[in-house]
């Protein structure tokens, strides 16, 4: 924490406060000041880890006398703490039992996507938050490093797509509003689509070596340009009475399926 002393915020007139609330809001507001809230002590504690110095911790005012708040608060930096009191707080915590420190972070600069791509993982309009973030986080566990969303996708660094993440989007190269179709050509492996109608299962393929999976939206599945591109469309087997799975249950059971293979 900075040598100052944190400032108590009660008034839900003070400029600071009403930024924070815009964030908290609004993801038009959190891609154009390139900033992103991180909630609770896990994920702060992970982004810390990684490297990361938040811009400013938000604590709650009754959230002061926890220990646990108090140890990042302890360690941080940049502009030094704020202190909401708890109704204000409550009005940008994105939990139900807000857990009394929040975080402002600077995303990450998109810089140009690598020449050549090989292990990867694609997102094709993959438009609920909580399947995002959970898609991520089998994507770092899996040591897939890359992850593309096309223009359909949510916002990554939104409040709950981070929150589902649990701190995997600091070990991930993140890109958004890319043009999925446009980029197959720089794929070095290949491009794997996991798709609920394909006659091949995902247990019978070959999938060592650097893949490129892509994984379609919740209802429509991958578009018609991207499946043409695959060089195979598989399926996950399921004897059950369930028509499909969850996009981010079948993104891990791809995943996992890939990493056993390569460690075979």
């Amino acid at each position: 924490m900075s040598e100052r002393e944190p400032k108590l915020i009660r008034s839900r007139d003070n400029p600071r406060f009403k930024l924070l609330r815009q964030l908290a809001a609004s993801t038009r507001e959190r891609r154009k000041a390139g900033l992103a809230l991180l909630d609770g002590a896990h994920l702060i504690a992970a982004y810390c880890a990684s490297g990361g110095v938040p811009e400013q911790l938000i604590l709650s005012e009754s959230g002061i006398s926890s220990a646990e708040v108090g140890r990042l608060a302890a360690g941080a930096s940049g502009q030094g703490a704020l202190i909401l009191a708890d109704a204000l707080f409550n009005d940008i915590a994105q939990v139900a039992a807000p857990t009394g420190i929040i975080a402002l972070i600077r995303t990450p600069a998109q810089g140009p996507l690598p020449a050549a791509i090989g292990r990867c993982v694609m997102l094709d309009n993959i438009q609920d938050a909580g399947n995002l973030g959970s898609i991520l986080r089998s994507t770092a566990a899996a040591s897939v490093r890359l992850a593309l969303l096309s223009h359909g996708c949510a916002f990554p660094w939104s409040p709950k797509v981070l929150r589902a993440g649990m701190g995997a989007h600091f070990s991930l190269d993140i890109f958004d509003n890319v043009d999925l179709a446009a980029i197959v050509p720089r794929l070095s492996g290949r491009l794997v689509c996991a798709s609920g109608h394909a006659e091949k299962s995902i247990y019978e393929a070959d999938l060592r070596g650097p893949l490129a999976w892509v994984f379609g939206n919740e209802g429509a599945g991958v578009s018609d340009a991207l499946s043409a591109a695959a060089t195979e469309r598989l399926r996950i087997p399921m004897p059950g009475k369930t028509e499909s799975l969850n996009v981010a249950a079948a993104a891990a059971i791809c995943l996992f399926e890939q990493l056993r293979q390569n460690s075979a």
